[in-house]
């Protein structure tokens, strides 16, 4: 089974207002375990950057100005995901920026319904609790002490191992293994061949010996 670990960094919240964005990074899971193939990019947003965008992710219009535009990525990208499951955090606000860019650009829209929103299963798991990338990191004992800024490539990578706690982790593995175990016992249980009875029946000599011992016995009960 082959999923997509995706996030995203972007001028800003809202597409709609004309954002844009500026990275991409991808990781590729095979059944649960990531792989080394991954898609990475920095883009160009033929804009500003705005503070606030640039505290979150250090990323500057000057570094940005000669990175590739989205255009120019976006059908390696579109290859690199596939028609695979996408596991995002926070999937409306990835799916939204991926969506207008790929519109802009003549590109069919992504299907919503590929999104695995690891918020929401954070949310159901854990009501109450909060369910930014770092504090699952902190419940999960994922070590995020790099993460100073955020980074679609380094938050893919968090967000792999997050996915693969919320969805059981490592006693998913377990389980797994254990209904196999069982699978095989049970099949091999029915095609054993089973041992005849072994006989109980006292032979001969055993009550002949018996019926000697007792002789020797003064009044047994069993005979009065």
């Amino acid at each position: 089974m082959r999923e997509i670990v995706l996030d995203t960094e972007t001028t800003g919240l809202d597409p709609k207002s004309g954002h844009r964005i500026v990275e991409i990074g991808c990781i590729e899971l095979i059944n649960h375990v990531a792989t080394d193939n991954t898609f990475w990019h920095y883009t160009n947003p033929e804009r500003d950057m705005p503070e606030e965008a640039f505290a979150v992710h250090g990323l500057s219009a000057e570094f940005l100005s000669d990175k590739p535009l989205f255009a120019d990525i976006a059908d390696a990208f579109l290859e690199f995901i596939g028609d695979d499951p996408l596991i995002i955090h926070n999937a409306d606000f990835d799916m939204g920026f991926l969506n207008a860019e790929l519109t802009a650009i003549g590109k069919p829209a992504l299907d919503m319904s590929r999104a695995i929103d690891t918020v929401r299963m954070a949310r159901r798991k854990f009501p109450g609790s909060p369910a930014n990338l770092d504090a699952l990191c902190r419940r999960f004992q994922i070590d995020n002490t790099s993460r100073e800024l955020h980074g679609a490539l380094l938050d893919s990578q968090l967000l792999a191992g997050v996915y693969l706690e919320l969805i059981g982790g490592r006693q998913q593995d377990l389980a797994l293994a254990g209904e196999k175990k069982l699978q095989q016992t049970a099949a091999s249980s029915g095609a054993r061949q089973l041992r005849p009875p072994r006989p109980h029946t006292a032979s001969a000599q055993e009550i002949a010996d018996h019926k000697a011992f007792t002789g020797r016995l003064s009044e047994p009960i069993w005979q009065t």
